[in-house]
């Protein structure tokens, strides 16, 4: 039975792709920076040693990561740095010294910057172009492990989805989801723009795929759902979902960035009626994937089971 050390298992991605790795048979070592019923204690922002731990082990899928500094500011950047390329190039060199044969490395496609409006869509090729902390950590981390894959045997995958979504997800997405429930008039029944997502079982579903794809190693590859949405298509659905009597109403999205920009939110404006497009042609074109689970099925699945954890508190 194949040894997987899988970082981050408590994680809403890691979680799922534990759930994907078990019942494909795989013998799993799970980590975690919180103290549970995983094997391995392992605090990114700490220092750590598990090169004995990983003797022993194939593969490493590296799921955890710094999201949120407390601040977002400059003074704030060093977390990153130390928990999302220090930590990284850490664990990779123990993996490379303990024999591991690839490592899995879950990135963004914040590498390729935030926004692809009156432009193509992101392509994994794409000069990487991150324009927050976060988004510049993960190039560093990649441009690292590359470089390690190059003085080393260990072989090098880099996983580049968008906004993750799934049953319980937070921040943005959850928001989007509370407005949708509830029944109140929303103004974007006008925003026709078009964004990638990806469903966190099929983000999941990849992350295995490429675990010990011979075509995989060594480059970066691009996912989503293969089906971009709007945001007046994503609400709809929610809506429809949800079985809400929210209303879409048809405001022209000029005015929405206008007032946002007014109150001090034009990020929240460029994210709500920008576009961000991720093309995936080539990852199912060498790779032979697709998307197990159709954007229907994925935010059906994503809203009942949210609404059944919400009865059950």
């Amino acid at each position: 039975m194949e040894r997987i050390l899988l970082t981050g298992a408590t994680g809403f991605v890691g979680s799922t792709i534990e759930k994907q790795l078990v019942a494909q048979g795989y013998d799993v070592v799970s980590s975690s920076r919180i103290a549970s019923h995983k094997d391995i204690l392992l605090d990114l922002e700490k220092d750590f040693d598990i090169t004995e731990e990983l003797v022993g082990v194939q593969y490493v899928i590296h799921a955890a990561a710094r999201v949120h500094c407390m601040n977002d500011s400059k003074e704030d950047e060093q977390c990153y740095i130390d928990s999302n390329v220090t930590a990284t190039v850490n664990l990779a060199k123990q993996a490379i010294q303990a024999g591991v044969k690839r490592l899995v490395f879950i990135s963004s496609i914040k590498v390729n910057g935030e926004s692809t409006t009156d432009r193509k869509p992101f392509l994994s090729s794409d000069t990487p172009s991150p324009e927050d902390a976060y988004g510049q950590s993960k190039c560093k981390a990649e441009n690292a492990l590359l470089d390690l894959a190059k003085t080393s045997d260990m072989e090098i995958v880099i996983v580049r989805p968008p906004l993750v979504y799934g049953p319980n997800v937070k921040a943005n997405f959850a928001s989007l989801m509370n407005l949708a429930s509830k029944p109140l008039l929303l103004p974007f029944g006008a925003v026709n723009n078009k964004r990638s997502f990806i469903f966190v079982e099929n983000l999941a579903s990849f992350v295995v795929h490429v675990l010990k794809h011979p075509r995989a190693l060594n480059k970066v590859w691009c996912v989503s759902d293969d089906n971009d949405l709007s945001l007046s298509q994503l609400l709809s659905l929610l809506i429809k979902f949800s079985h809400s009597k929210a209303i879409l109403v048809k405001v022209p999205p000029k005015i929405i960035v206008c007032l946002l920009s007014f109150l001090g939110k034009k990020n929240v404006a460029d994210r709500l009626v920008g576009d961000l497009q991720v093309n995936i042609l080539e990852t199912k074109s060498v790779l032979g994937w697709t998307p197990p689970f159709s954007v229907e099925e994925s935010l059906h699945k994503t809203v009942l089971l949210s609404d059944r954890k919400k009865n059950h508190e």
